[in-house]
Order: C-alpha cells, then structure tokens, then sequence
C-alpha cells in the first residue's frame, strides 16, 4: 500500500470528550476539508476516560481529505493545578506563592508527563515538572 502524503498538521488543545463542529475545533479544522463529525466521534470515544482534563492533539490530515490524530499528555502546568487545588498560577511567577505541592505528587505529575518530556528519567522529569510549577507560583514540599 502507498503511504499517504500529510498536506496539514493541526496542533489543538481540546477538553477530553467533549469535542464539537462548533468553535474553536470547527473553525480551525472546517478549512482543512476533513469531517468534523467524524473526528469529534472519534476524539471523544478515544478521551471518554479522561473527563475533565484538557489534552494536546496532533492531528495529520492527508491529500485525500482523511485523518489521523495522536493524544497527547495534558500539560503540566494544567496538571500541577489540579493537584495543588488552585484556578490559576501567579500573576508574578515564583515571587508570589498560590498553592504547594507534595514531593509526592510531584513525582505523580513527573509520571504522567514522562512519555511527552524530552527527558529518560522520572526524577529528570520531576526537574522539569518543578521548574513549571515554581515559575507559577506553586512551591513544592
């Protein structure tokens, strides 16, 4: 089988299972020419165990006007949010504290972002996990 020309790569940041045709998804993946039924379908079959979390999706569209999408791990600073129970980091960086955290969920956080950090370690990734969560403000205990 020819392997398919990608024309279009589409990066997104959509709440888990709850995908529409209507804006931003619509508008941003109408001009692409794929069906936006189809893909919502799917997206939101493929993230109806991670309810209430926001995830990263990369999406390949080829000439015939099919697609391809791959879910990436929510980002961290909406993860580190969620554990440390704050709506939003600090509006003046690591100067003014908002929220801790544990070393504990840390490490937690560390785990779930590992596949999409460019790092081989956890404890390379609680590093860079906690230099997120510092520059917004959430010390970690």
């Amino acid at each position: 089988m020819a392997k398919k020309k990608v024309t279009k790569m589409i990066k997104l940041q959509i709440p888990a299972g709850k995908a529409t045709p209507a804006p931003p998804v619509g508008t941003v993946l109408g001009p692409a020419g794929i069906n936006l039924g189809d893909f919502c379908t799917k997206y939101n079959e493929a993230t109806r165990d991670k309810m209430g979390d926001i995830l990263p999706v990369e999406i390949s569209i080829y000439e015939d006007r099919t697609f391809d999408f791959v879910i990436k791990t929510p980002p961290a600073a909406f993860l580190i949010k969620k554990y440390a129970k704050v709506k939003a980091g600090s509006a003046k960086g690591s100067k003014e504290i908002v929220g801790s955290l544990t070393k504990e969920q840390l490490k937690e956080i560390a785990e779930i972002k590992l596949p999409d950090l460019n790092c081989y370690t956890v404890e390379e990734a609680m590093k860079v996990v906690e230099g997120t969560a510092r520059n917004m403000g959430i010390e970690i205990k």
